[in-house]
């Protein structure tokens, strides 16, 4: 049997470590075993706060749909239960963006809503 050294695709795999760790701080940038242990933990945390920054944009938009609705003298969880019960079925996110952008619009919902 042949021997095989690994030299090209150790130095391969070296390289793309180190250039996906780049502008890590200290040892991470420029150690490959600190910079591949960086790559795991980065990866593992983008993957579970994906699922959070769904949640952050929704809280967001609630808040933004709030701030529009205290000028109007009505609170969030009523609006949207009169929402609900008058059938306009519009989310949350294409709400916050109507009441940021068409003010005049926002109102006729609201008082649709009422």
């Amino acid at each position: 049997m042949a021997r095989v050294k690994k030299g090209v695709n150790a130095l391969k795999t070296r390289r793309n470590v180190l250039r996906a760790a780049k502008g890590y701080r200290f040892r991470r940038s420029t150690n490959e075993r600190a910079a591949y242990e960086a790559l795991m933990h980065a990866g593992a945390y983008a993957f579970a706060h994906r699922r959070d920054k769904k949640g952050d944009r929704r809280s967001l938009n609630i808040v933004k749909i709030n701030a529009a609705l205290d000028a109007k003298g009505l609170s969030y969880s009523k609006f949207m239960g009169a929402m609900k019960k008058k059938g306009i079925l519009l989310d949350r996110k294409v709400l916050a963006d109507i009441a940021h952008n068409d003010p005049a619009i926002f109102d006729r919902i609201v008082s649709q809503v009422k």
